[in-house]
């Protein structure tokens, strides 16, 4: 008996929905509390290939509610791509997984998008989810977006050209502070699991070919209050800059490098110019004479007198105890090189 033969069964997938799961190709960005969750759904439901991409690494406190991770994973400090990857093949070798430690950025979203069939997001900052939106509507591409905080959270299917994308729902991408995030609200894992849930039951829907099937627009849960709402969206903003206008603002910014704030600690990205790389192993040794470094074939985490950076491979580096964007950027500058 096939090990799909329960989703088979179910009148909604059946044998040839089945079929058209395992022939898909799926992109996953961020395996946090919701990509790992998102991850998890889909591999054991048998997409044909399924590639996560995240830019961060297991840390203790996404234990809580980061379902594929465990202690040893953040003792290791592994990226949470390859940590990821690693649980994946053991729950499901049939399916073709592919872990990849980067940041998606206007560089590098093309060639990641290029040969999905549906990307799903399991971000968590607005930043990223602007410039999906903007990539996925450019090439067609459809994606589903997630987000929760607190007990609170929200999924919203987006088929370019069909129905309405984020900038429909948002138009321009929130001020920073103007909302609560895990950093300051907390968030539970069930309301994780339960966004997950909604944005994996869609996937399917989608890749078994039953579109007739989605829910009608923008879901809403409270977990806490118990309510759960769909507000039903009849169609494209009239105004909107990328469904109408074709304007893709978050996809077409310059190829230099950026700092980003990051969601639910002290802690600023430092992206290099497109193109940086580092030998991992040379950095190591020279730190190693200004400081406490422990790396592993991934990154290095390096504890300054400042501040501790967390460096990878592609150029990329966390500095954690800071939140100024310029003071992270200038200790990059100091001990990684501009």
């Amino acid at each position: 008996m096939s090990r799909y033969s329960r989703q088979e069964l179910f009148a909604g997938i059946g044998r040839d929905g089945q079929a058209r799961i395992r022939a898909s190709r799926v992109l996953l960005i961020g395996c946090g509390a919701l990509g790992s969750a998102l991850a998890e759904m889909m591999t054991r439901a048998g997409v044909g290939a399924l590639t996560l991409v995240d830019r961060d690494y297991v840390e203790e406190s996404n234990l809580q509610r980061q379902s594929l991770f465990d202690e040893e994973d953040a003792a290791r400090g592994l990226p949470k791509a390859v940590a990821a990857e690693a649980k994946l093949r053991c729950i499901n070798s049939e399916v073709r997984l592919r872990g990849i430690v980067a940041d998606l950025s206007t560089d590098s979203a093309g060639e990641l998008l290029r040969d999905a069939d549906l990307v799903l997001d399991g971000t968590d900052n607005f930043e990223t989810r602007f410039l999906l939106n903007d990539v996925c509507v450019r090439e067609n591409l459809p994606w589903i977006y997630g987000a929760c905080v607190g007990a609170y959270g929200l999924a919203l299917v987006v088929r370019p050209r069909l129905t309405p994308c984020l900038r429909c729902v948002l138009e321009e991408q929130p001020a920073p502070g103007s909302g609560p995030t895990c950093d300051t609200a907390g968030v539970v894992a069930p309301i994780a699991h339960v966004i997950a849930g909604v944005q994996a039951g869609e996937a399917l829907k989608l890749l078994a070919g039953r579109s007739e099937a989605l829910l009608p627009g923008l879901v809403t849960i409270d977990l806490w209050q118990g309510q759960f709402d769909v507000l039903d969206f009849t169609g494209r903003a009239p105004s909107c800059p990328a469904c109408v206008d074709g304007r893709y603002d978050y996809a077409s910014a310059g190829a230099g490098g950026t700092s980003t704030a990051l969601c639910g600690r002290d802690a600023v990205q430092v992206r290099p110019p497109r193109g940086a790389a580092l030998d991992l192993a040379a950095l190591a040794g020279r730190l190693a004479a200004v400081g406490s470094v422990f790396s592993n074939p991934y990154l290095i985490r390096f504890k300054a007198p400042e501040a501790e950076l967390v460096v990878f491979g592609d150029g990329r580096a966390i500095v954690k105890g800071v939140v100024d964007l310029a003071r992270a950027r200038s200790l990059y500058a100091k001990y990684i090189g501009a």
